[in-house]
């Protein structure tokens, strides 16, 4: 395949919100070999290694860590890569490593197979985290590691890390916490929070962590203006994806749902602003999220029943419906028919409100 086929500037911006970034059309085993390979050399001669979410919370937390200690390895891992980052610390990590693990939450006993080596391996496993966990999920990873979750609609993770470390922060990290909660709890009170998320999810991890160590929650003038140059395509592609969104009402739920590439909370903020009580953001690599608000705060038992996890207000999947190409194609070109309907169904399936409760 030709690389001008995928390379995003070559797309017109209205083809690019209906495609994945070029990151998707990797084959898993070239991403699997670079990680393995980074995972080898992140782990040489390490004393302490995060195994962390590289979203804005995650980073934090290791950067909390390496103010507290001094140094500690980055493995990032996304929510259904825990298995493989366990996996890692197994195969390269040194006998006697300290382990953390921040922001992530085991779906299935599968992500956690490998944490009893590890904690045979390791000095100490310790886990901070904020999401909904199962019980049975729960007893298993605290056989081999301190396990420490916060209340998901008070803190976020890197709360959890300040207040669980032994260590006298700098009132600046404490003030980091508090904004990177705003956004992770999405309460959208602090506008800082909007800069560490995009600032997370545009820049190189290490560089993120160097920067909020240095300058905690305020970051420089060089890095906003960054910022708001990227935030030119930011806020078309969030156009574009509240330009496709329908609601539908659902017991006595009215649910908007849309599809693009696409900043999540934007959209699901102004669906918000629309009536809707929940939304669902299909995303073109056929992932979805979900966002709530004070009339429905049941978005972790939609996703968990979608291949997916999170918070009351605030969850994600990925719908198993993806066998080959075509399926994607699929995808692409109905522009998540399928996943919206699947999603859409898990609605449906919540019991009513009063019987709920």
């Amino acid at each position: 395949m030709d690389d001008w086929l995928i390379d995003d500037d070559n797309l017109p911006l209205a083809r690019r919100s209906l495609l994945p970034g070029e990151g998707f059309f990797t084959p898993d085993s070239f991403d699997e070999a670079q990680a393995e390979q980074e995972a080898r050399e992140a782990l040489a001669d390490a004393e302490r290694v995060v195994i962390a979410d590289p979203d804005a919370d995650g980073l934090a937390c290791v950067a909390l860590l390496r103010i507290a200690f001094g140094s500690a390895a980055l493995l990032p891992a996304g929510p259904h890569e825990i298995d493989d980052a366990l996996e890692y610390v197994a195969d390269f990590g040194d006998p006697g490593l300290e382990v953390y693990v921040c922001d992530l939450c085991p779906d299935s006993e599968h992500d956690i197979e490998v944490l009893p080596l590890v904690a045979e391996r390791a000095d100490s496993v310790r886990w901070f985290d904020h999401h909904q966990w199962d019980d049975d999920l729960a007893a298993i990873v605290a056989d081999y590691a301190e396990l420490v979750v916060g209340d998901s609609d008070e803190e976020c993770t890197t709360d959890v890390t300040l207040r669980t470390l032994e260590h006298d922060f700098d009132e600046r990290y404490v003030e980091l916490a508090a904004v990177t909660r705003d956004h992770d709890l999405w309460l959208q009170e602090d506008p800082r929070s909007d800069d560490l998320a995009d600032y997370a999810y545009w820049e190189d991890p290490e560089q993120y962590i160097e920067t909020v160590v240095e300058h905690g929650a305020d970051l420089p003038a060089d890095i906003e203006a960054f910022l708001e140059e990227q935030r030119v395509e930011k806020e078309a592609l969030i156009e574009k994806a509240i330009g496709r969104a329908e609601y539908k009402v659902i017991g006595e739920w009215t649910v908007g749902v849309t599809y693009g590439r696409c900043s999540q909370n934007e959209v699901a903020e102004a669906m918000r602003e629309a009536e809707a009580d929940a939304s669902v953001i299909v995303k073109p690599a056929g992932s979805a999220s979900i966002r709530g608000t004070d009339e429905f705060e049941r978005c972790h038992e939609v996703a968990g029943q979608v291949n997916g996890g999170g918070h009351p207000k605030a969850a994600g999947c990925k719908p198993d419906i993806y066998d080959d190409m075509l399926d994607y194609a699929h995808h692409w070109t109905t522009r998540g028919a399928i996943t919206k309907q699947v999603i859409l169904d898990a609605f449906r399936a919540l019991e009513e409100p009063d019987e709920a409760a």
